[in-house]
């Protein structure tokens, strides 16, 4: 569904992805871990087209996004993303922030756009919040929206990148249960994040990031209890309070 190869990426003189090579298939779930600084956002930044890779090729679905005039917009029908930071559109209610995109993107109705929309809505705990606006929501609320905004695009893949980073800590559970009951569909979904115990309930693959590499792929099961690597085990060291 999605393939990286020999990807490079810098900001001037800043080598931020370092000759990333990665392959996600159809349905897998992938975590990726790491400090902050390591790249994690900036690799799926990448797979969505929001930043250009400086060389080397991503694939999604087949089309090689890297290429001069490549589709982006028929990539970002198939591939949704859900940001640290909600981008709902503030003066428009939840309802219309869900069925803007299916309207303009995808040409559905109106009508359409509206009944699915409420599923998802409903779905993520938030039905009676749909005439509501953006600033009356909780921030574990509004990314509870942005996610239901993202499937109502009915994506094959959906891309998180710290979903969970700008919430209270007890507004994060209610986000995490959403992209839990979210994993058991068969939807490809690769996450950055920091919760640990999220990667390791939903995670066919944990992916650890470090200074702009790969440092490590595995299991949970392998990262979290066998891992060999050092890197690896003094971050979870860090992360982990036993």
């Amino acid at each position: 569904m999605i393939s990286l190869e020999h990807v490079n990426k810098f900001f001037g003189d800043h080598h931020v992805l370092k000759d990333i090579s990665l392959n996600v298939e159809e349905g897998e779930k992938i975590v990726i871990i790491g400090p902050s600084g390591s790249g994690k956002s900036t690799l799926i930044r990448c797979i969505n087209g929001l930043e250009k890779v400086s060389d080397g090729n991503i694939y999604v679905d087949g089309i090689d996004i890297t290429k001069p005039k490549a589709p982006i917009q028929k990539v970002r029908q198939k591939a949704a993303m859900v940001f640290q930071s909600f981008n709902l559109y503030a003066h428009k209610t939840i309802i219309q922030n869900l069925t803007l995109a299916p309207i303009k993107v995808k040409g559905v109705s109106k009508e359409e756009a509206t009944k699915t929309g409420m599923e998802y809505l409903e779905r993520v705990g938030l039905a009676d919040k749909a005439n509501a606006y953006p600033a009356q929501l909780s921030g574990g609320q509004q990314q509870r929206v942005a996610i239901a905004r993202a499937l109502n695009m009915h994506p094959e893949i959906i891309l998180f990148d710290e979903p969970t980073s700008a919430l209270d800590p007890e507004m994060i559970q209610e986000v995490l249960d959403v992209m839990v009951d979210l994993s058991k569909q068969n939807i490809t979904m690769i996450c950055v994040t920091h919760e640990m115990g999220f990667a390791r309930q939903v995670a066919d693959k944990v992916i650890f990031m470090d200074n702009g590499q790969i440092i490590e792929t595995g299991t949970p099961e392998h990262f979290f209890t066998s891992t060999e690597n050092d890197r690896a085990k003094e971050f979870l060291s860090k992360i982990i309070h036993n």
